[in-house]
C-alpha cells in the first residue's frame, strides 16, 4: 500500500497562493476542490456537482475523490487520527 500522500502530486490540483487564497483547485480551473466536497456534503450527487462545474472532469473528481478515501484508510489503520471530510465519514482514535 503507498504512503500516505505518496500520489498527491499526481493529483489534477493547482495551488496558487494569488489566487483563490491559496486554495487548492482542480487543475485548469478556478474551481476549489472544497467545493466538491461541501457540495456532496450538503447532498448533491457528484453527477450534480459535475453539472454546476462543467470545468471540472469526471476525472478530476474521482481522483480527488480516490485520494482522499486511500489516505482516510491508512490514517485509520495506522491509528491517525483522521482528515477526511465529515460526509465521508467521522472517525476517532478509539
Amino acid at each position: 500500500m503507498p504512503a500516505l500522500n505518496q500520489n498527491v502530486r499526481d493529483l489534477p490540483v493547482w495551488v496558487d497562493p494569488d489566487r483563490l487564497s491559496g486554495a487548492p483547485c482542480f487543475q485548469g480551473t478556478r474551481c476549489p476542490v472544497e467545493a466538491m466536497f461541501a457540495n456532496l456534503q450538503s447532498g448533491l450527487s457528484l453527477d450534480e456537482f459535475l453539472d454546476c462545474f462543467p470545468e471540472v472532469t469526471r476525472e478530476q473528481a474521482v481522483a480527488v475523490l480516490e485520494h482522499s478515501k486511500r489516505e482516510f484508510t491508512l490514517s485509520v489503520a495506522s491509528g491517525r487520527s483522521c482528515s477526511t471530510p465529515a460526509f465521508l465519514v467521522r472517525c476517532s482514535n478509539v
